[in-house]
């Protein structure tokens, strides 16, 4: 027992060791923003339960507030790149703790509307921020470490708050919606206070060199595929919220079988998330892409299987497990694929795939499953998971050599008058030689 003791809390210790305070400023301004989280989880109850409308109108809200998620995404990325990652959060986070509080007090229909889709804005504006301040801060070999212990940060909070939501929704919305507006506020105070900027300097262009802009981001066929493929992937990873409380209503179960299964998501990724990175994180990140696009797929696909609580409890844990090598592996590579100056928009881009993955999803399930049955839905989870698992494949084989590490001692210099010796190795590059790359973030083949 003092054996495992001991290892357990040096486990702890090596996986929060080496990163700079920043960084855990950053995570606790995460942390804070889910814990306060309600709108995205209650919206659709406040509306039908407490306010008396319909699941369509309900419906139309929740597709407004996913709109203005995707139209944010780009915007906020040209605004982390060109005023700066701070600026950007503490407007986001402003403006969400404003428009969240405004929602609670609009009643017409047409204003709840019109402010649900401000919120979409305004709360998915401080992603590209977010991922691209950590790559700033971060060192290259411990990146992916660092979006792990992010990722765990928001499932932590999910978790926490989706359950104090319910206790909270049952005295008053209102309350939900101040006490996120509230916490949003304390998040853009922290970042005000304890954060500086990172925004990597502005290096001199060559002549001829061209800006980085959003058409470099469109023209980046590599990257755009990538992209494309994380849009699959979170299509999958999306019918866990949409499709499978549908199909399992379909099935006999309660909206209580429904609850119980899917906490295994977030417990799961809270108790995994960083034993499975410490596994993960100096492991090839070309086959954890393609097997945790299979293990989505598949897990899912388990699921046309299921007829028991314990039975979706199990596919659960499949594609869970799926969920928590994909998060932090991706969002290294999108990194490793932009250019420093273009970190923002190219995060923009990354983060807006998953936007479009939350608007097209219901309508994805809602249709394969009204027309074809659920079991169909399932076995089209298995084949694109199988799809995006052969791109990732076939894109990764010349993915660029991550950054060397920073912190590798340089050999001892040469006298002055000495040749150089043919065989004596070469010093790792400086850690700001990437800023003046001329192609962006991708290495000739």
């Amino acid at each position: 027992m003092p054996f495992t003791s001991l290892s357990v809390r040096r486990a702890a210790r090596e996986t929060v060791s080496g990163l700079p305070r920043e960084f855990w400023w950053l995570w606790t301004s995460t942390l804070v923003n889910r814990l306060g989280a309600f709108v995205a989880t209650f919206m659709a109850l406040y509306l039908t339960l407490d306010r008396g409308y319909s699941a369509s109108y309900a419906g139309l809200v929740a597709s407004l507030h996913g709109l203005g998620g995707v139209i944010s995404s780009l915007g906020a990325g040209v605004m982390t790149d060109r005023l700066g990652r701070r600026p950007t959060l503490l407007i986001a986070q402003s403006s969400t703790a404003v428009s969240v509080a405004l929602l609670g007090f609009v009643h017409d229909p047409v204003s709840i509307a019109a402010v649900a889709f401000l919120v979409g804005m305004a709360s998915n504006a401080s992603r590209p921020a977010v991922q691209a301040m950590m790559a700033d801060i971060v060192r290259p070999e411990d990146r992916v470490r660092a979006f792990s212990l992010n990722y765990w940060a928001i499932n932590l909070g999910f978790a926490v708050s989706s359950t104090a939501a319910g206790f909270i929704a049952e005295y008053s919305y209102l309350a939900g919606f101040l006490i996120e507006a509230a916490m949003t506020m304390a998040c853009a105070v922290v970042i005000f206070v304890k954060l500086p900027e990172s925004r990597p300097e502005q290096v001199r262009k060559e002549p001829g060199e061209p800006e980085v802009g959003l058409r470099t981001v469109l023209r980046d066929g590599r990257f755009m595929s990538v992209v494309g493929l994380s849009f699959l992937v979170a299509l999958i990873f999306q019918q866990g919220f949409v499709g499978l409380p549908v199909a399992m209503g379909a099935a006999g179960f309660t909206p209580a079988d429904y609850g119980l299964v899917i906490a295994v998501n977030g417990v799961l990724i809270v108790v995994l998330q960083i034993p499975v990175t410490r596994l993960i994180q100096h492991r090839d990140p070309r086959r954890l892409l393609v097997v945790s696009s299979l293990l989505a797929g598949y897990g899912f696909g388990l699921t046309a299987f299921a007829g028991s609580v314990g039975v979706f409890a199990l596919t659960v844990c499949v594609w869970t497990l799926a969920e928590i090598v994909n998060a932090p592996t991706q969002t290294s590579i999108v990194v490793r694929l932009s250019p420093t100056q273009g970190r923002g928009r190219y995060q923009g881009m990354y983060t807006m795939s998953w936007s479009v993955a939350a608007l097209v999803a219901p309508l994805m399930s809602g249709v394969v499953i009204d027309r074809y049955g659920a079991e169909w839905l399932w076995g089209v989870c298995a084949v694109v998971g199988t799809v995006a698992g052969a791109g990732y494949g076939f894109l990764m084989r010349r993915l660029p050599d991550e950054e060397p590490p920073t912190d590798l001692p340089l050999p001892p210099p040469l006298p002055p008058t000495a040749e150089p010796a043919a065989d004596l190795p070469l010093p790792p590059p400086s850690p700001t030689s990437e800023t003046t790359t001329a192609k962006p973030g991708i290495s000739a083949p």
